[in-house]
């Protein structure tokens, strides 16, 4: 087989994949700025040249055959990541450009986003688009650069850099405890104990670090995202557990308040995590270099 039947134009590819997305020809030609009959005409032509029907035709209605689909996801990564290469020799060349950044939803919301207008300021050339991930994730594929992720800190093939120690505090809402008090951490048993579902151990651990029994724990809700817990804590729900990095305005404000003095080191720190290939992307390096100076800052500050 003629090897450059097997690499299609980027013309046809990217018809195909637009109208796999949109599942319309006509949606497909708005984004592309071309008439629906040309981006019809170019899959069709891709069909011709695969020798395979990519698409099931019913009137104006397409649906993607079995090998549509697969041939579809395969080609959305790879235009991914053509479009992020050439986003980082644009980079290169100019010194400016975009970083895709993966992080957790509640350290974006609590830690990152307050900071990054310092960002914006010092580095108006770079824009910076935010990717919320709670779970695991092929960085490599994705067309993400980095990641900041809690977990630890052996990434094979990465680059890693430790950004925050996960400090564990307990949290209750005023109202709650003048209702039911917390002066020892005995009294935890008369309480409902939120939790995260990525953290399922979080209780477990508190309890250990103190040598109480984990067995009379009152386990409640379980939610996915932080964000969840707090508001819950702060509606009096329960009590939980969570970095404490992540609810210092609400600790500022009085709606949440630390019972006891006792913390402990989750077993997952914050990191920035990129390819070893990226190390001197220019919007990377900058976004590295400002990042680790703003946590030098948050720890001068707390000692």
């Amino acid at each position: 087989m003629n090897r450059r039947s097997l690499v299609p134009s980027m013309s046809l590819l990217e018809a195909f994949e637009a109208s796999a997305r949109h599942g319309s020809f006509t949606r497909a030609a708005q984004e592309l700025h071309l008439t629906q009959s040309a981006v019809s005409r170019q899959v069709q032509a891709l069909e011709e040249s695969l020798g395979v029907p990519l698409f099931s035709r019913y009137g104006r209605k397409i649906t993607l055959t079995e090998i549509g689909a697969g041939y579809a996801r395969e080609i959305a990564a790879a235009l991914i990541q053509i479009r992020a290469a050439s986003s980082q020799v644009i980079a290169f060349k100019t010194g400016v450009g975009s970083l895709q950044l993966a992080i957790l939803p509640t350290f974006a919301s609590k830690w990152l986003l307050p900071r990054l207008s310092d960002f914006y300021a010092h580095h108006p050339g770079v824009l910076v688009h935010i990717h919320s991930r709670i779970g695991p994730f092929n960085l490599l594929q994705s067309g993400i650069d980095a990641s900041i992720t809690a977990g630890d800190v052996t990434w094979p093939g990465m680059v890693v850099h430790q950004l925050l120690e996960d400090e564990r505090v307990v949290i209750a809402s005023p109202k709650l405890l003048e209702k039911l008090p917390l002066k020892a951490p005995e009294d935890l048993y008369r309480h409902t104990l939120l939790g995260v579902s990525t953290r399922p151990h979080s209780w477990m651990d508190w309890f250990k670090t103190q040598s109480l029994s984990p067995k009379q724990m009152q386990m409640g809700t379980l939610f996915e995202f932080t964000a969840h817990l707090i508001q819950a804590v702060v509606a009096g729900m329960g009590v939980g557990v969570v970095t404490r990095v992540l609810v210092e305005d609400e600790l500022k404000s009085g709606s949440l308040v630390i019972p006891f003095k006792q913390s402990f080191v989750g077993r997952h720190s914050y990191c920035l995590v990129y390819p070893i290939e990226k190390e001197k992307y220019p919007p990377l390096v900058a976004f590295r270099e400002w990042v680790l100076d703003e946590v030098q800052k948050n720890q001068s500050q707390k000692n």
